[in-house]
């Protein structure tokens, strides 16, 4: 029995080629039983004309089909549902039943509370999204991406795309941080003194479980990164939030009793502010004076546009109590999820076992192809193109809050990507965050970034990564119309 052509459409959402589209639309039907053996599916000149592409691209598309066995040619006749086509598992139906669990009990620990910070999936739909730490595609070198994926997926590299490294890691990447990019913060570490991770965030998470006790004391900045609250939280150890001023960390505010620190010196997260080199010495100072662990998040470096960045916490580190958190993902994009961890070996040892026991290793694809991107340098020409667009963003983002009268929270910041403002008193900008996202314009909320979050109340911050420039003046004008006439 024939297939109904009408089965058949291009969802205009959908991403990649128009053949992989249609090679997936047809698999996919052979996979969810809805196309069975031996049936024959409509022919690449109907299906071309009715999808309203060019029959080569059905062509292709079947010829692909062909080569995995899920369709089958007879002659002329024209193109079949394999026999050997893989079959849609035969389940039984299920008989209803009741769940008798009582899963609030039966829960040990939780964690979806933790996830304070709203970030709508559909971000490129809204017009005016100032929301942090997006990739633009407009900027992005997504060719060559491509081409060192293609390297990577090449023959000569097959070994490293598919040995399990258990507890080690990629060693051209390795190379590369340890030869190129950790010089150019100050730091010197051998192969053995680099830990490759998921992004930052499961750098610092490596190391909490790693540093932390029920028994001993994190300070961490106030505010600071929702999820490394959270991260600390389940470490069960004792919580110390040190508040910061428009320099960042207050070193007046730094407990006397502490066993680890956690801290942005050079971009503080949200306020953007940047450390300034006598605190870090007076810092490093009091780490060895009271016996405490810093563990340096040293992110969006590459975005300091006022003057040169300052040199990195670790390189000023004569007495080895720095552990430095170096991140791709913030850099490169998002979704990359690689950073890694620099530290004394004793203390990487320990961290590689517990990435080796949670994850084994991040996958060696990403690994290659990030190594090829890195090294060819295209990462280089990426952060130098990356950093002009967002300089000039930053400008005119300036201009527009002085234009509207919006506050700034923090105005001593050297770069970074975002704006860090406070509202009056009376406004509440998760609140004002809903109303403006009925006007097409997202901004984030102040008060997950806050302990506790009632602290933050009047704060949000604008992130100009994300939004073109020319869409920036009237994104800001938005948010200040709002905020006048925000009702108490």
């Amino acid at each position: 029995m024939p297939i109904s052509i009408d089965t058949f459409f291009l969802d205009p959402t959908a991403q990649g080629t128009l053949q992989s589209q249609i090679q997936q639309m047809v698999a996919e039907g052979i996979l969810s039983g809805r196309f069975r053996p031996c049936e024959k599916l409509p022919s690449s000149r109907k299906l071309a004309n009715h999808l309203n592409v060019s029959r080569i691209t059905v062509t292709l598309a079947y010829t692909e089909l062909l080569a995995d066995d899920y369709l089958t040619s007879r002659g002329r006749s024209g193109y079949f549902v394999s026999e050997n086509a893989p079959q849609p598992p035969d389940f039984p139906p299920r008989a209803p039943r009741e769940n008798s669990v009582d899963w609030s009990r039966a829960i040990g620990q939780r964690f979806s509370d933790g996830l304070s910070i709203d970030k709508p999936q559909n971000w490129q739909k809204f017009k005016y999204p100032f929301i942090y730490g997006q990739t633009d595609e407009n900027l992005f070198d997504s060719a060559n991406w491509r081409l060192c994926a293609l390297r990577a997926l090449g023959k000569k590299d097959f070994s490293a795309l598919t040995t399990d490294y258990f507890d080690h890691d990629d060693p051209i990447l390795l190379e590369f941080i340890a030869r190129h990019t950790l010089p150019r913060r100050g730091i010197l570490a051998q192969p053995e003194e680099i830990l490759v991770t998921l992004g930052a965030q499961n750098a610092l998470w490596l190391t909490a479980q790693v540093l932390l006790t029920q028994r001993r004391t994190a300070g961490f900045e106030n505010p600071s990164y929702p999820y490394l609250r959270e991260i600390l939280n389940q470490s069960r150890c004792h919580l110390a939030p040190v508040d910061i001023d428009d320099h960042g960390l207050d070193l007046s505010k730094l407990p006397s009793s502490l066993d680890v620190l956690f801290a942005t010196p050079s971009h503080q997260c949200p306020t953007s502010a940047t450390l300034p080199i006598d605190r870090r010495k007076e810092l490093l100072a009091r780490a060895i004076e009271n016996d405490f662990i810093i563990v340096e998040d040293d992110y969006e470096i590459e975005n300091s546009f006022r003057n040169a960045p300052s040199p990195a916490l670790k390189s000023l580190d004569k007495d080895g109590r720095v552990i430095y958190v170096g991140s791709f993902s913030k850099s490169l994009f998002p979704g990359l999820r690689l950073g890694y961890l620099v530290g004394p070996e004793p203390f990487i040892r320990e961290a590689r076992a517990l990435r080796a026991t949670v994850l084994r290793h991040p996958p060696g694809l990403i690994q290659r192809t990030a190594a090829y991107f890195l090294s060819l340098g295209h990462y280089d020409a990426l952060i130098r193109r990356t950093s002009k667009s967002l300089h000039k963003r930053r400008e005119i983002m300036t201009k527009a809050i002085e234009e509207s009268k919006l506050t700034l929270a923090n105005g001593n910041t050297n770069g970074g990507s975002s704006f860090w403002m406070r509202a009056p008193d009376h406004v509440d900008t998760e609140k004002l965050a809903q109303t403006l996202r009925d006007q097409g314009v997202l901004i984030e909320a102040g008060s997950a970034f806050f302990d506790p979050p009632e602290r933050g109340r009047n704060f949000y911050r604008l992130a100009y990564s994300s939004i073109h420039e020319n869409l920036i003046p009237e994104g800001v004008s938005r948010i200040a119309q709002a905020i006048e006439t925000f009702e108490i």
